[in-house]
C-alpha cells in the first residue's frame, strides 16, 4: 500500500463512504475494503525503509480494527488483525526496548508493557479467526490443547502461526506470571499440528518458529537443542539461506544457552551476509532481523561470560 497510491486513494474513498452511513454504498464498501485490507500483498513486505513501514503500519491497523467492528466474523481481517499486530508488537515496539534498556530501563519496560498489549490483541484475532472456522474450538482447546487441534486443517495454519507466535511473545514478556507459563505447551501443540498439515508452509516459516521454541525452552517444558538445530537447518533449506531469522534466533536461544560464543557470531554473520538488494517478501523482515544482529554482537559481553 505504501507505493500504490491508487490503493490508498480507494482506502480513503471507502472510509469516507463508512463513515458517512449512506446506506446504499455502506454494504459494499465495507465489503470491497475488508477484502482489500485483508488480500496478501507485498508492499510492505518488501520495502526497505522500515521507519516508513512504522509509520504506517498504525492507520492500517486500526482500519482493520473498524472494518472489523462491521464485520466481525471475517476471517481475512481477523488474519490481517493477528499478523499486523504481532509483526509491528515485535518489529517496532519490544525490540525498541531491548535496544534502549541499559540507557533508560524504566522507559523499556513501559515500552514491553505496551508491546504486551499488542500481542494480546492479535492473540485475541486470532482465536476468533479459529473459533470462526470451527465453533467450539476454542472452548475445546483451552481445556485440552493436546487432543483439541486435531480439528484443525490446512487452511488454519495461517491463524494457527499468529496465534502461536503472539502467545509466545506475549508469554516471554510475563516471565512472573504464573498463568501465561502455563500456556507454553499450546505454542508447540500449534506449530506440531501445522507441520503435520504442511511442513513446508511459507517457505520455512514453521521451523524457523520451532528454532526459537525448541531452543528456548526448557526440556521439562518439551524443548530441545538438538532438535532446534534440526528446524534450523530445514529452516535454511526451504528459504534457501534467504531469511536472517532463522540464524537471528538460533543464536539467541540456543548459543547463548549453551555459551558457544564462536558459533553464536557465526550464527550472527551469516544472517548479515543475507542480500537485503531486491524488493523481495522477505527483505523488510529481513533488515529488522540485521538490525538485531548487529545489536546482539555489540552487546555480546553481556551474553557470554
Amino acid at each position: 500500500m505504501v507505493k500504490t497510491p491508487t490503493k490508498l486513494l480507494f482506502i480513503i474513498t471507502l472510509i469516507g463512504f463508512i463513515s458517512s452511513g449512506c446506506s446504499i454504498f455502506k454494504g459494499a464498501a465495507i465489503n470491497s475494503l475488508a477484502n482489500a485490507m485483508s488480500a496478501s500483498g507485498t508492499s510492505f513486505a518488501a520495502d526497505d525503509d522500515p521507519e516508513l513501514i512504522r509509520e504506517a503500519v498504525p492507520f492500517s491497523l486500526k482500519t482493520i480494527e473498524i472494518l472489523l467492528e462491521e464485520k466481525p466474523d471475517h476471517v481475512g481481517l481477523l488474519l490481517t488483525a493477528a499478523k499486523g499486530f504481532t509483526q509491528y508488537g515485535y518489529g517496532f515496539i519490544e525490540q525498541d526496548a531491548d535496544f534502549i534498556e541499559e540507557e533508560d530501563f524504566d522507559e523499556a519496560l513501559k515500552i514491553r508493557k505496551r508491546a504486551r498489549k499488542l500481542y494480546g490483541r492479535a492473540i485475541n484475532y486470532a482465536r476468533r479467526g479459529l473459533e470462526v472456522n470451527h465453533r467450539g474450538f476454542l472452548e475445546a482447546f483451552d481445556s485440552d490443547p493436546d487432543s483439541s487441534t486435531i480439528l484443525l486443517k490446512k487452511k488454519d495454519i495461517p491463524l494457527m502461526y499468529w496465534y502461536a507466535a503472539a502467545l509466545g511473545l506475549k508469554i516471554s514478556l510475563s516471565i512472573d506470571d504464573p498463568m501465561e507459563i502455563a500456556k507454553i505447551p499450546q505454542i508447540g501443540f500449534l506449530i506440531n499440528r501445522a507441520i503435520e498439515l504442511d511442513a513446508n508452509w511459507d517457505r520455512g516459516a514453521l521451523y524457523e518458529f520451532m528454532v526459537s521454541y525448541e531452543g528456548g525452552t526448557s526440556e521439562a517444558m518439551g524443548g530441545s537443542q538438538e532438535r532446534a538445530k534440526e528446524h534450523l537447518d530445514k529452516a535454511i533449506m526451504l528459504s534457501n539461506g534467504e531469511r536472517a531469522g532463522p540464524y537471528v534466533a538460533y543464536a539467541e536461544s540456543v548459543c547463548v544457552l549453551l555459551q558457544d560464543r564462536d558459533l553464536f557470531i557465526e550464527m550472527l554473520n551469516n544472517a548479515l551476509a543475507v542480500s537485503i538488494e531486491n524488493p523481495t517478501e522477505d527483505r523488510l523482515a529481513n533488515i529488522i532481523a540485521q538490525n538485531r544482529a548487529r545489536w546482539l554482537l555489540e552487546t555480546i559481553d553481556d551474553l557470554f561470560f
